[in-house]
This record gives C-alpha cells, sequence and structure tokens, in this order.
C-alpha cells in the first residue's frame, strides 16, 4: 500500500449519522489517499549514465500495457542515484533519469501525462544497498516505476 502523506489527517464528512451511504462514501472518500501498488519495474543505470538500456525499454513497455488495463491508474517514477560523487550531481542523475524513463513511458509506451506523476528525484535518498562496494552502487543508480490504483476510485 501507498500512502499520500500531504492528504493524511484530511476528513471528508459525510451526512447520513455515520451508516449506510453516507458512511459508505465517508469511507471511499477516506481512502483517496491511500493507493494499491498493481505492478513495479526497476530500471538499472551505470555510473554517470541516463540512458535507458534496451533490456529496460522493453519492461518499461510490458509495464506501460499492464496499466492501460487498469481503471483509474496512476504511474508514481521515482529516480535514484548512488552517493558517490557530489550531492549536486547525484539529485542531477536521478532526475535526469526519471525523465528518461518518463519519455519512454510518454513516447513509446502511449501512457497520457494525466496519468503520470511528476517524475521524482530522489537523489541518494532510499538507498537499496551499501555505496562501499560496487556492486552496492549499482543497485542505488535506479528509476523505480509503480502503477497506483486509487483505494476511494477502486473502492478495493
Amino acid at each position: 500500500m501507498f500512502r499520500n502523506d500531504l492528504l493524511k489527517g484530511r476528513t471528508i464528512l459525510m451526512t447520513g449519522g455515520g451508516t449506510g451511504l453516507g458512511r459508505s462514501m465517508a469511507l471511499r472518500f477516506g481512502e483517496l489517499a491511500d493507493y494499491n501498488i498493481l505492478g513495479e519495474t526497476t530500471v538499472y543505470f551505470g555510473n554517470g549514465q541516463v540512458t535507458v538500456a534496451p533490456q529496460y525499454q522493453a519492461q518499461l513497455l510490458q509495464l506501460a500495457q499492464k496499466a492501460m488495463g487498469i481503471t483509474a491508474y496512476i504511474l508514481q517514477v521515482q529516480g535514484y542515484a548512488s552517493a558517490v560523487g557530489s550531492a549536486a550531481l547525484n539529485q542531477k542523475l536521478s532526475s535526469e533519469r526519471a525523465y528518461a524513463v518518463t519519455a519512454i513511458l510518454e513516447q513509446q509506451g502511449q501512457i497520457p501525462l494525466t496519468n503520470m506523476l511528476a517524475p521524482g528525484a530522489m537523489g541518494t535518498s532510499s538507498q537499496v544497498d551499501s555505496d562501499a562496494t560496487a556492486e552496492g552502487q549499482a543497485e542505488n543508480r535506479r528509476v523505480v516505476v509503480r502503477i497506483l490504483q486509487n483505494k476511494g476510485i477502486s473502492g478495493t
């Protein structure tokens, strides 16, 4: 489950005394900040690289096809970098990687921009492995793409 922290804590009150249709609608509105993750792929990059390798392009296109079969889907694209190099460079690399993936999803995968969140440049946050080894650095140079479906809209 994915939680949108920006909407956390907001409550929409519906009439109906907490029962029946009013309660049901209140529950659905309460879930507007909650998302189901219905698909995910990770794209890895070489050191200092922002070009998406061909094997990942195929994975992205498969994810795009899956997304288009889901009602009310949104794609979340978050780029990351290893901690090797300056913070400014890593922030730039994570942004360029996220935008490169977004371009493939939009241009080749035919995903409308209205179904994509703005690409996130996460820099060196959320490291998945230690940067002490080359293997760990490689794991951290990535873009994660998720298919999200709003629980309030889907009714799940």
